[in-house]
């Protein structure tokens, strides 16, 4: 198994929010407003199209041969450019599965943007066959390759009106869900300095999403039940072990 499954938090981009609406002068306040303003006349949301969202947080659940990691790349002061880069360089270096909820359709798309605002290089990700043959036929950018498995995307069998939120079913299945803060409040942490609970809440959702992925890897055969649960135990090991009271919570809420 070499998996890498990663979750995105992210902000509103106020200097891009800026340079796109010409809001020049305005403070961050009230350049957050204009902005929620503008969206919400063009799409009745006050959430920002994928270009304008900033990215604040990149964790990830890495398993590989007898390694198990879960943190979040960078540290607290690492700018947007430092965790897309580690982003990148982790696939050049590794070339793992990708393993999201939704990062077809979310987190995928927003770091291609923010990569290309930043001048981050990620050849290997953007390889389609044209420097190793093997990628013509299963890439990161296919949506019906396996390089980069959405969960949510192929659960729902690529129909929108059948998906559902991660809570919805890490919480079905027994994991804790939702832990620390939701979605909507990351800008709010973010403004009052808390970014320590920015990434550990996005911790925990890698955390749900790779418990889906080896619930659906047993579903789908790739995983015996002996394995399956051998990996949970691992899991559950190594939280217990982590010392970090987020990721302890995270195996105390665990009850599958």
């Amino acid at each position: 198994m070499n998996v890498f499954v990663f979750d995105i938090e992210t902000i509103p981009d106020l200097d891009g929010g800026r340079r796109v609406y010409g809001l020049d002068g305005l403070s961050d306040k009230d350049t957050a407003t204009a902005m929620e303003n503008i969206r919400r006349n063009e799409s009745g949301s006050e959430f920002q199209r994928l270009p304008l969202q900033r990215i604040v947080a990149i964790s990830a659940v890495y398993r590989s041969g007898s390694k198990f990691s879960v943190w979040s790349l960078g540290d607290e002061q690492s700018s947007e450019k430092e965790l897309i880069e580690r982003f990148y360089n982790g696939i050049e270096k590794n070339t793992p599965t990708l393993v999201s909820w939704n990062g077809g359709g979310f987190d995928l798309p927003v770091l291609h943007y923010r990569a290309m605002l930043h001048g981050v290089t990620a050849a290997r990700y953007w390889d389609q066959g044209e420097n190793d043959r093997e990628f013509k036929w299963n890439n990161y950018l296919s949506r019906y390759h396996q390089r980069h498995t959405d969960l949510m995307d192929l659960l729902a069998m690529y129909q929108a009106r059948a998906t559902a939120p991660l809570d919805v079913v890490a919480s079905l299945l027994g994991f804790p869900g939702k832990m620390g803060m939701h979605g909507s409040k990351v800008f709010e942490a973010w403004q009052a300095g808390n970014i320590k609970g920015i990434r550990d809440y996005c911790e925990t959702d890698v955390l749900n999403t790779y418990l889906v992925f080896l619930r659906f890897e047993l579903m789908r055969g790739n995983l015996s039940r002996e394995a399956h649960d051998a990996e949970c135990q691992l899991v559950r090991n190594h939280l217990k072990a982590s010392g970090q009271p987020h990721l302890v919570e995270f195996e105390k809420n665990w009850t599958a």
